[in-house]
């Protein structure tokens, strides 16, 4: 293995990104999805062929299509700008002007070095400097920069610039912890860890609001 090589590989294993931003090609979106999907599909069958299965047996013919269209429609379909939620946001008419969490939003995501799960819970909050968002908007908006291949620190950087963005206010935050199966079931197969990440902008970086927010995060919520 080249130097090169080597490196690539141990900041895989270390999990390591290297920029605040999907790194996408510039024709990312030149063809539609369905062309993506007949040409992952052949990659698959490349792969299950070079593995030695038997893509006649009747359990694995419609593998290579399964695995294509769920790349491309679901577990990756957040790389699609088109499913970018809509930026729509509402007075506050309610003069409520304290902090709003949305705690423990599932996400579900791929681990870009190794394409395996990332699976955990996000909490998200935001103070209103005279816009909100709907509640699902917030989940929608979690989930949509999930469904990448994505390292947590990023994935919880998008969430907070995006709100941000919508919202017009620097006052957001994002914690997310979660785990990853790149961890859990290959390398060092420790089943027990969890990895947490937080972004903290504007007055969530005073530590009386920070506090706050962790305080209301830890809420045991049971229905």
């Amino acid at each position: 293995m080249c130097k090169s090589d080597a490196l690539h590989e141990d900041m895989g294993d270390n999990h390591i990104g290297t920029s605040d931003y999907t790194p996408l090609k510039a024709d990312a979106f030149a063809i539609s999805d369905d062309e993506k999907i007949e040409l992952i599909k052949k990659d698959v069958e490349n792969i299950l062929n070079t593995l030695g299965m038997d893509l006649t047996d009747d359990s694995l013919k419609g593998t290579p299509n399964r695995v294509a269209k769920m790349f491309v429609k679901e577990i990756f379909g957040g790389l699609n700008p088109a499913k970018k939620p809509s930026s729509s946001t509402f007075d506050n008419k309610y003069k409520y002007n304290e902090m709003l969490v949305e705690k423990n939003i599932v996400v579900y995501s791929t681990c870009e070095h190794h394409l395996l799960p990332i699976v955990g819970r996000a909490h998200v909050a935001y103070i209103s400097n005279g816009k909100v968002v709907g509640l699902s908007k917030m989940n929608r908006i979690v989930d949509y920069y999930a469904k990448r291949p994505q390292v947590q620190e990023r994935l919880t950087i998008q969430i907070v610039e995006e709100l941000k963005r919508v919202l017009g206010t620097d006052d957001v935050a994002c914690v997310v912890d979660a785990k990853h199966l790149c961890v859990n079931s290959r390398g060092i197969r420790d089943i027990e860890s969890s990895t947490v990440t937080a972004e903290f902008s504007g007055a969530f970086k005073n530590d009386v609001t920070r506090r706050e927010f962790l305080d209301y995060i830890k809420l045991d919520t049971q229905f």
